[in-house]
């Protein structure tokens, strides 16, 4: 998921180096969406071998 945030963030770049301007608004904001969907689901699975490893070594 991070690589698909990565790859969309380096197209709006270029997209905005050759004055395309919508498509690096919108590949920009793709970026954005992806990367915060990872950093949520990368929350959630600390999360869950947490309490999964609480309840095992009790």
């Amino acid at each position: 998921m991070l690589k698909l945030a990565l790859f969309f963030l380096i197209v709006s770049l270029v997209a905005g180096v050759f004055g395309f301007s919508g498509i690096s608004a919108v590949s920009a904001g793709m970026a954005k969406i992806l990367f915060f969907i990872a950093i949520i689901c990368f929350v959630v699975v600390v999360l869950l071998v947490l309490f999964s490893a609480n309840t095992l070594f009790r």
